[in-house]
């Protein structure tokens, strides 16, 4: 395994993903592994609309959203799910992000991402949702993704299986 491999892991709700999120964080660090932990509910994000880019041009919390998430070679993303489908506050982030470079990729492309998601439900379309977004951006999402509820509480082992999948996946720089 890669040395200079560092790992983000994005959480979009500030409840049981957040938590969610800290175990992984915590698990990458039993790897060896440098991690971050970025809840996009405490970024401040204008909502997304072409009138809004237009007149506002890419905001700082933007620009700054999109240093730290280029400076991690592989992201975790733990996310509810809303509606059957992703949360809002992660569609408004990708949203902005996809807005910043010509190629609407950019940031995506060729990046080892994982999935998890703590939600009431079954978690399925939420992560079908994400996997199908993921993939139109050019990201290598992990096969295995990790869905839990109050009923099916997440295990160690999986969260760690799931980071030595995601750990193993190298960067594509296309």
């Amino acid at each position: 395994m890669d040395s200079a491999q560092n790992l983000l892991i994005i959480t979009a709700s500030d409840g049981e993903n957040l938590k969610l999120a800290k175990r992984f964080s915590s698990m990458g660090k039993q790897l060896g592994k440098t991690t971050e932990l970025l809840d996009l509910t405490k970024v401040d994000l204008p909502l997304f609309s072409p009138k809004k880019h237009a007149e506002l041009g890419i905001p700082a919390s933007i620009e700054n959203l999109q240093a730290k998430m280029g400076s991690h070679s592989h992201w975790v993303i733990c996310a509810p799910e809303y509606n059957g489908s992703i949360p809002p506050v992660l569609t408004n982030a990708i949203a902005w992000l996809s807005v910043q470079e010509q190629d609407f990729r950019k940031l995506f492309n060729g990046r080892p991402i994982a999935m998890a998601s703590f939600s009431g439900g079954g978690c399925m379309e939420l992560l079908i949702s994400m996997r199908i977004q993921l993939t139109h951006l050019g990201a290598q999402v992990v096969g295995r993704h990790l869905a839990c509820n109050a009923q099916n509480l997440p295990k160690d082992e999986s969260i760690e299986d799931i980071l030595n999948r995601l750990i193993q996946t190298k960067h594509l720089n296309v």
